[in-house]
C-alpha cells in the first residue's frame, strides 16, 4: 500500500474546464518567490497520478520542463504573449486551440498552466469555449468560465475571448 505522499498533491487551482478532457492550474511548485521544487515534485506526481497525458505550458521561459520528463509526462512549452490582445495574440490563441483540441479529439487529457490562474487565464479558457462554439457567444462563454473559476473576468480576459472570437472567425475561413 502506499503512503499519501506517492499520490502528490493537486495543483492550486487546480480546475476543470472540460470534465476528464482540460484542466487548469497555476505552475507546479508555485511562481516567484513563493516556487518550491520539492511542492513542484510533488505537484507533478499528482499530475501523473490522475493519469494527465500532456501538460502545455503557457509562461515565456522554458524553466523547469525538463522535471514533466524526468516524471514521465509529456509536455508542451507554448509561451502566450503578454501585453494587450493584438493580431499576434489572435494567431497564437488560433495555434494553441488547435492544438488543444486535436489532443482532446484524441481523448488526451490535457493540463494548462501559467504562473498562475489569473485574468489572462481565465480569458484564455472562455475564448477556448467560444472558439470550438461549444459556447459560441462570448458573453456566456465568460459567465460560464467565471462560474467555474469562482471569479469575475476582467477587461484582459475580456479582450482576450474577443481575441479568440477573431482566431474563430480566421479559422473558419482559413
Amino acid at each position: 500500500m502506499k503512503g499519501k505522499w506517492a499520490e502528490g498533491i493537486r495543483p492550486r487551482n487546480f480546475a476543470w474546464v472540460i470534465k476528464n478532457h482540460l484542466a487548469v492550474s497555476e505552475r507546479p511548485g508555485g511562481y516567484g518567490s513563493s516556487h518550491r521544487r520539492v511542492r513542484r515534485q510533488e505537484e507533478i506526481i499528482w499530475i501523473r497520478q490522475q493519469e494527465f497525458d500532456c501538460v502545455i505550458s503557457l509562461i515565456g521561459a522554458p524553466h523547469n520542463l525538463h522535471n514533466y520528463d524526468e516524471l514521465g509526462l509529456r509536455a508542451l512549452h507554448r509561451p502566450f504573449p503578454t501585453g494587450p490582445a493584438n493580431e499576434e495574440t489572435v494567431a497564437c490563441l488560433d495555434r494553441l486551440y488547435s492544438e488543444i483540441r486535436e489532443l482532446t479529439r484524441r481523448n488526451l487529457k490535457v493540463l494548462v498552466h501559467h504562473e498562475e490562474v489569473n485574468d489572462r487565464v481565465l480569458g484564455l479558457m472562455a475564448g477556448y469555449l467560444v472558439w470550438t462554439s461549444m459556447v459560441p457567444e462570448q458573453p456566456r462563454a465568460v459567465v460560464m468560465t467565471e462560474r467555474i473559476f469562482g471569479r469575475k473576468i476582467g477587461s484582459t480576459g475580456r479582450s482576450i475571448v474577443a481575441a479568440a472570437d477573431r482566431a474563430a472567425d480566421m479559422h473558419r475561413a482559413g
